[in-house]
């Protein structure tokens, strides 16, 4: 078992985070540059010791500080896969992939049968003698996985793996980790920005704001029903929070009337989530059905193909067709209005997770 808990405080980042993985579960990590993503991964890694906190794996004390544990990285059974395949350049691509099962003390024939079982899996074999500088970036990162897994760790950290992969390799490498994630049933952590990432690779999804856990769910719950401005830009959809009323919530813009849940109730805090399609724009203040009804700025539009995204100062966006785009004028500055059908908004209630 490869059960991951961590519980650590880092006081000069900030940082207070409290975090349990299951056995075999890949676990997505979001949120803004600066939030505290990373930090984690070097609290698990060994590379950060916390102010105060506990990290375990498989029932092993990684980090303790009341008893002034630290494993060393080495021989924590914990492997970081990063944006950057950082290969040893002197070396072959089989070689770099048998120098983790050598460092844990196989001989140079087990170390090398293993590397090879890995390049096949992978689908690297023919890539075996080649050196790093004759590897193309995706053929890079499949040797950088290949090394990662043939040291059979415990657990994999995933930092950004298809952040340096152009348009055409990330796919790729992406179903390649998936199938070796689900075929091997190795737990890991992987932190990214990008929604594929978390839809093809992870079962459950954190979010970390301001160095705390925000959000924690399953993918389907943090990206459909999202509770932070950051899992909401992540998953393409309008999110304004604010406090529960009667069939909405009332927002800095205003009162946003929708579709509540069960369990809403009065004055605890809440989310009017709708996606960009459901928005239309008017230069001028709509009037008939009962609506929500947004005056705002335009900021920023953003062309995507046959349509337009029209971003306002108050963070809220509208996905309208470039010909009504055309129509209306629209460019930044202008004052234009926003409206929404109450049926096409949910309202949810926001517990966020803290940690801590």
């Amino acid at each position: 078992m490869s059960r991951l808990h961590v519980h650590a405080t880092v006081d000069v980042r900030g940082v207070d985070l409290d975090l349990d993985v299951e056995s075999g579960s890949v676990v997505a990590v979001l949120g803004p540059n600066g939030a505290g993503k990373s930090t984690l991964l070097g609290i698990v890694a060994g590379l950060i010791r916390p102010d105060h906190g506990l990290v375990e794996l498989g029932g092993r004390t990684l980090t303790d500080t009341g008893t002034s544990t630290h494993v060393p990285p080495h021989r924590r059974s914990v492997a970081l896969l990063a944006q950057q395949a950082l290969l040893f350049p002197h070396m072959t691509a089989l070689d770099n992939v048998a120098f983790a099962p050598r460092s844990a003390g196989l001989r140079r024939r087990a170390a090398r049968e293993r590397a090879e079982t890995w390049l096949a899996a992978v689908d690297a074999v023919s890539l075996a003698d080649r050196r790093p500088h004759q590897l193309s970036g995706g053929q890079a990162q499949r040797i950088a996985i290949a090394r990662a897994l043939a040291a059979d760790p415990e657990l994999l950290l995933l930092d950004e793996p298809m952040a340096a992969l152009d348009v055409s390799t990330a796919p790729a490498v992406r179903s390649l980790l998936r199938t070796v994630l689900r075929e091997s049933g190795r737990t890991a952590l992987m932190v990214t920005h990008d929604p594929l990432d978390v839809l093809a690779l992870a079962d459950r999804a954190v979010v970390v704001g301001d160095g705390r856990i925000v959000e924690d769910g399953s993918v389907h719950d943090v990206l459909t029903r999202p509770r932070s401005a950051f899992s909401a830009r992540i998953a393409g959809t309008n999110l304004l929070a604010g406090a529960l009323v009667d069939a909405g919530v009332d927002t800095e813009v205003g009162v946003v009337h929708g579709v509540c849940d069960a369990d809403c109730e009065p004055g605890a805090a809440g989310a009017a989530v709708f996606p960009p399609s459901a928005v239309a724009v008017y230069s001028d203040a709509p009037h008939g059905s009962p609506r929500n009804v947004l005056r705002v700025t335009v900021a920023e539009l953003e062309a995507r193909g046959a349509t337009v995204l029209v971003r306002s100062g108050s963070g809220v966006a509208a996905e309208i067709t470039t010909a009504a785009a055309a129509d209306l004028r629209l460019e930044p500055g202008a004052e234009v209005w926003f409206v929404v059908k109450a049926t096409e908004v949910h309202i949810h209630r926001v517990s966020a997770r803290r940690g801590g």
